[in-house]
């Protein structure tokens, strides 16, 4: 009797072992099963988030501050963005600097901060002493982005360049029309005359639409840059040249004649345009929407600083800032890319330029334009 129940009691311990082992094993299992029903529910952002720590995410800024946020998945292979960004723009001078919201941006880094977000490091500057000589370095790949005016813009796109519009900064470009001091005093006693002009600029646009207007025929264009047209003016080679700028009011001073100025007829203003090459877009495809919040980042600091930034262009220029502020005002800086005047402007401008046939072809300048989603 003692031995049978000692076996039982045996049994029976061991039968509870084993209950209670199960139980333990249930359990863990039910906990594994909640752990990864958890991981299913994981909210995006969670996810998101570790995709981004592990660096998978190509269109997420390196920085997680900035007000520009590019479009594109985790799932998304790479982007090759370029880390030195060329940038050029109209104007000669020794500080190797542009003017403008851009300008003042690169100017105090706004702009080089705000691309650093994206994997940019640098941003190298380059100044040209016209549009047409800017947009030959765009289409041959030596810039990626320029800041030129709308003319040369439209002839380069017309003839086929790979390029898109991505901002018109300024609607207000002011070209004059001088002659010497002994010359023509009217647009009248242009007929037959010869003309100096920058070829496929926005003087070129200007000077043969205000004589068209004025009815005058039988005059000879000729391309000089403004520097060569001032020595040619001065010693008769020219009769008449167009002008830009600070060199115009300086060519006013010293005594020769001012025939015309585009601000008298609004539809022959000039515009700015700011192109990025399409080879540029496929490998920085959110470019345009990063590199115009930098530039109204730039401009909003700038209307902060109005005299520092006068200061800085008046240096640049050479000049003084009661002249900058009569030629550029920052008023004339457009807070936004586009503006419907602006286009208004750009599309009569292309059309006139076809129908002359300095642009090769037309083309639909909503094709051309690319705004920023």
């Amino acid at each position: 009797m003692e031995n049978r129940y000692a076996g039982s009691r045996y049994d029976g311990a061991r039968g509870w072992a084993f209950v209670l082992l199960a139980g333990v094993i249930a359990f863990m299992l039910v906990l594994q099963g909640c752990g990864n029903k958890e991981e299913g529910n994981a909210s995006p952002s969670d996810s998101e988030s570790a995709s981004q720590a592990a660096g998978k995410s190509p269109s997420a800024p390196a920085s997680d501050s900035g007000d520009a946020t590019p479009s594109g998945s985790a799932e998304e292979p790479a982007r090759d963005v370029p880390e030195v960004l060329n940038y050029g723009y109209i104007g000669l001078n020794d500080k190797n600097q542009s003017t403008g919201a851009e300008g003042w941006g690169l100017y105090k880094g706004i702009i080089q901060e705000e691309l650093k977000k994206y994997g940019v490091k640098e941003v190298k500057l380059t100044g040209f002493p016209n549009g047409p000589d800017q947009t030959e370095s765009l289409i041959s790949g030596r810039l990626d982005i320029g800041s030129l005016g709308d003319t040369p813009a439209i002839i380069a796109r017309a003839g086929g360049a790979k390029t898109r519009l991505i901002a018109q900064p300024s609607t207000r470009t002011i070209g004059y029309l001088i002659a010497g001091k002994d010359g023509p005093k009217t647009l009248q006693e242009l007929k037959g005359k010869t003309i100096a002009i920058q070829k496929g600029s926005f003087m070129h646009r200007y000077v043969v639409g205000l004589l068209n207007d004025a009815g005058v025929t039988d005059y000879k264009l000729v391309h000089m840059l403004i520097p060569d047209a001032q020595a040619a003016l001065a010693n008769g080679s020219v009769d008449a040249m167009t002008d830009v700028g600070v060199t115009a009011l300086k060519s006013l001073d010293s005594g020769n004649v001012q025939l015309d100025v585009s601000s008298d007829h609004p539809e022959l203003l000039g515009t700015s345009a700011t192109v990025v090459s399409e080879d540029y877009l496929t490998k920085f495809p959110d470019f345009p929407k990063v590199w115009n919040a930098a530039r109204e980042k730039a401009l909003a600091d700038l209307k902060q600083h109005p005299d520092e930034y006068y200061q800085f262009v008046a240096d640049i220029q050479k000049t003084t800032v009661d002249v900058v502020k009569k030629l550029t005002p920052i008023e004339d800086i457009k807070e936004t890319a586009f503006t419907d005047d602006g286009l208004k402007l750009l599309e009569g401008t292309k059309n006139f330029l076809v129908e002359e046939k300095i642009a090769k072809k037309d083309f639909a300048i909503n094709d051309w334009v690319l705004r920023a989603e």
